[in-house]
């Protein structure tokens, strides 16, 4: 097929594709890009943006890394995909081993999928199974937090917020959970056992018929990008184990790194029964996630009435994707992110801090790699986009919601670039 000119490809995007929550009949401008180096996206007119959002928080490396780019060639040299069903490689079997070494104790089995809604999927489906195969018939619903996300498909869609969520549209047709309050305490504030009497409420009510708790530990990412309290984590961890209910710790967003702790339940020191892995996995190069579970839950499935775990994706343990995340885990480890992390929450803290003298401003919020201003009013998307991309730099807010989240290589001169957009941007809305 010949090159398309830019005109060609503006017209297919409108015409025919449609992007994540964007709608086909009042379509918002897509930005063509065409190349990607470091924390820049070049765009077909030349410009260039520093990225803060890291492509949904998964670019850690920054873009067209030379160290994951090996790794993706010598892979591809060798098998690019082969079925997972009764063979292996040696790619799937150093990540498997790789992330049991760096998960918390407890975590020895490694389900590999394609996404993190899959991968959330696969967990709630692990808790159904574990407690069918025990003969506990009863345990069909999880409890989750209010202001939770957990993505867009269906078993992961009704865990999510059913109210203020992306998701209340589909109230009807989901799976019916058990909701508790989202945690009202701070990361950092004082702990007061307030805090988790409505949780430990839905939880003693409903334990009989709960298989598991589900939820993102210290960060809720894109249901409210709130930061709560390494103490309100400990305590669901002991309920859960007085109340017989498995721990879901949804680290898609969190892990590798991005709270400041390689995985945010050491914020808590704590292991859950299982784990979701994604976004940062492969560095953003190919999409993988992973579920990963305590041998008594691998047990308790395998044992029972199947004897097999009912799962089975037609990528699971891509070649190419499970190469290149070995790449990428590697490469964080090699280096000094957890001083680069905490730097940039130091410079967040310090550049974002303006935006509280704002009068459109609720809320300002900082933790590890993650910047947060919440407006008092929810912006509109397509003005907000166009302003920030004017300005040099590619931040997509959602709701009240105006965040940065950036590939953990950016300078202390391009974070302060990206802080600057960000506040002359807030600054000009009313």
């Amino acid at each position: 097929m010949n090159k398309l000119s830019r005109s060609q490809i503006s017209a297919i995007d409108q015409q025919y594709i449609w992007h994540p929550y964007s709608s086909l009949t009042s379509p918002i401008p897509a930005y063509e890009v065409t190349s990607a180096h470091g924390v820049r996206i070049e765009l077909s007119d030349g410009r260039q943006l520093i990225d803060g959002m890291s492509s949904w928080w998964c670019v850690i490396h920054g873009y067209n890394h030379p160290t994951l780019n090996a790794a993706l060639h010598e892979q591809v040299e060798r098998v690019s995909h082969v079925m997972f069903g009764g063979l292996t490689h040696e790619p799937a079997a150093k990540l498997a081993r790789t992330l049991v070494d760096l998960t918390p104790t407890g975590l020895e089995k490694v389900f590999l999928c394609d996404s993190g809604s899959v991968s959330v999927e696969v967990a709630m489906k692990m808790a159904f199974q574990y407690w069918q195969s025990r003969g506990v018939t009863g345990k069909t619903r999880l409890l989750s937090l209010r202001n939770g996300y957990h993505g867009d498909t269906f078993g992961a869609m009704s865990v999510c917020d059913p109210i203020t969520g992306m998701h209340h549209l589909f109230h009807d047709v989901l799976m019916q959970q058990v909701f508790s309050q989202a945690p009202r305490c701070g990361f950092d504030d004082d702990w007061d056992e307030a805090y988790i009497t409505d949780f430990e409420t839905q939880l003693s009510g409903h334990c009989d018929e709960l298989a598991a708790v589900i939820l993102e530990p210290i960060v809720q990412g894109a249901g409210g990008m709130r930061f709560y309290s390494p103490h309100f984590l400990q305590r669901v961890r002991e309920l859960c184990d007085q109340y017989d209910v498995l721990l879901i710790a949804d680290e898609i967003a969190t892990g590798f790194g991005r709270t400041g702790k390689l995985f945010a339940c050491e914020w808590a020191d704590i292991a859950p029964d299982i784990m979701c892995l994604g976004k940062a996995l492969t560095g953003g190069y190919m999409t993988l996630a992973a579920t990963l579970c305590t041998e008594k839950v691998s047990d308790g499935i395998c044992q029972g009435e199947a004897g097999v775990f009912m799962h089975g994706p037609t990528f699971m343990g891509n070649p190419l994707a499970c190469a290149v995340a070995n790449a990428s885990i590697d490469l964080l480890l090699s280096s000094d992110w957890s001083e680069r992390v905490q730097d940039i929450q130091s410079q967040l803290q310090v550049e974002l801090a303006h935006a509280r003298d704002f009068a459109n401003v609720a809320d300002v919020r900082v933790l590890g790699a993650i910047g947060v201003v919440e407006m008092k009013q929810a912006v509109d998307l397509a003005t907000i986009q166009k302003a920030f991309v004017d300005r040099g730099v590619w931040i997509r807010p959602f709701g009240k919601l105006i965040y940065v989240m950036p590939p953990y290589i950016i300078s202390e001169d391009d974070l302060q670039l990206l802080c600057h957009a960000m506040l002359e941007v807030i600054a000009s809305l009313p």
